[in-house]
């Protein structure tokens, strides 16, 4: 008799195939909540570094323009500072932005020229030179979704020049504002880069 109460205290306390399902059932909804909130986590994530390193690369260029920093020597003899300053020169669509020397004060980027040296960029029309110094990358699957304001080649060229230092954006002194927006793919809340001509640099 008392064999037999234990047995049945023994199946009252076993789980149900029912109960085994439904547990299993809820372990997976919670893991598939977990795992897409942390993707969606990092994302964000990646995008907040891409955005803080954007704007310390403006800032590199700004403390460039400052110091007024001489071009490496690939730009030819004599070195010199680059007569316009330094610039960074964005491109919607893209993955990865410019820092260029402005040898020939043209206030924009110019990928090719004939002149031997960054120095000698400005002495003939059309003399300029190749000005990129470095590419710039943002983080992998992430990139530039638009710039503000843009050239008709949806461009931004923003150029910094000594002491304060003066900023030029797409050549224009009456711009008083730039925005660069970067997104992931597409599908995160983007982030944006604001630079202002007084030397500004907003990160949101």
């Amino acid at each position: 008799m008392a064999g037999s109460a234990t047995i049945l205290i023994m199946r009252n306390k076993a789980f149900t195939l029912i109960e085994i399902t439904i547990v299993i059932a809820i372990i997976t909804m919670m893991a598939t909540i977990f795992i897409a909130n942390y993707k969606g986590g990092e994302k964000n994530f990646a995008l907040q570094r891409s955005a803080n390193k954007l704007g310390q690369d403006l800032r590199m260029v700004q403390e460039m323009a400052m110091s007024s920093q001489e071009t490496p020597s690939k730009f030819g003899d004599p070195v010199t500072f680059p007569k316009g300053g330094y610039g960074i020169y964005f491109e919607e669509d893209s993955s990865n932005y410019l820092l260029f020397a402005d040898c020939d004060d043209g206030q924009d980027y110019d990928k090719s020229g004939t002149a031997l040296s960054c120095y000698y960029a400005d002495q003939a029309p059309g003399a300029s030179i190749k000005e990129k110094l470095e590419i710039l990358e943002l983080e992998e699957d992430i990139f530039i979704s638009s710039v503000c304001p843009s050239l008709p080649d949806n461009s931004l060229i923003i150029t910094f020049f000594p002491p304060n230092p003066e900023i030029t954006i797409n050549g224009d002194p009456s711009i008083t504002a730039a925005t660069i927006t970067i997104t992931f793919n597409g599908a995160e809340a983007p982030r944006t880069v604001t630079v202002y001509k007084t030397g500004l640099i907003d990160i949101d």
